[in-house]
């Protein structure tokens, strides 16, 4: 899938080739650490909220193509504790009227002991069976709806030019990777 997204990508935005070969620990290290310091200059009130999660799963270059037939891939880290807890990659596929192709970070916040325990332990996670995750509006002032705070595990799509609203995290699987 990971060529196939780069050739999409190569043709939809003319950038030549694009690597198909998978990033470095200190390559997804540095992208997901800029990510992060973007979505915290971005919503400062999602900021707090990650400081209380339990766990961070960060894919800082999600791409994303489609043709007819669509596909997702990125490659990020889970922080627990501060500290890098593995590294995982996420993939989804799509099928329908679509071309073009972009590019977003995605962030899921583990609120609780439990949904992160249940993600670590689970080969494959797919969201929407294994966990829902629940995506973050931010209303006036970049509040975080207060139905969305209650949530054990809530998600953020946004990109270097400000949050994307109206996303969603459904069908994609995220899976341990060793870069």
């Amino acid at each position: 899938m990971n060529v196939l997204l780069s050739l999409l990508l190569s043709v939809f935005l003319g950038l030549g080739t694009v690597s198909a070969n998978a990033a470095t620990k200190d390559e997804i290290d540095a992208y997901a650490g800029e990510a992060l310091a973007e979505f915290y200059k971005q919503s400062p009130a999602g900021k707090d909220l990650a400081q209380r999660a339990k766990g961070i799963l960060i894919f800082p270059r999600v791409v994303k193509a489609g043709f007819g037939v669509g596909g997702e891939y990125g490659e990020g880290k889970l922080i627990v504790g501060g500290q890098t807890a593995g590294y995982y990659s996420t993939a989804a596929a799509s099928i329908g009227l679509q071309i073009g192709a972009q590019r977003k970070s995605q962030l899921i916040l583990f609120m609780t002991d439990s949904a992160l325990e249940s993600f670590r332990n689970t080969d494959g996670w797919e969201v929407g069976v294994d966990g829902s995750v629940a995506v973050a509006t931010l209303g006036a002032g970049g509040a975080i709806d207060s139905n969305t705070l209650q949530k054990p595990i809530i998600g953020f799509i946004f990109s270097n030019k400000g949050l994307m609203y109206n996303l969603t995290f459904e069908g994609s699987k995220m899976t341990k990777i060793d870069p």
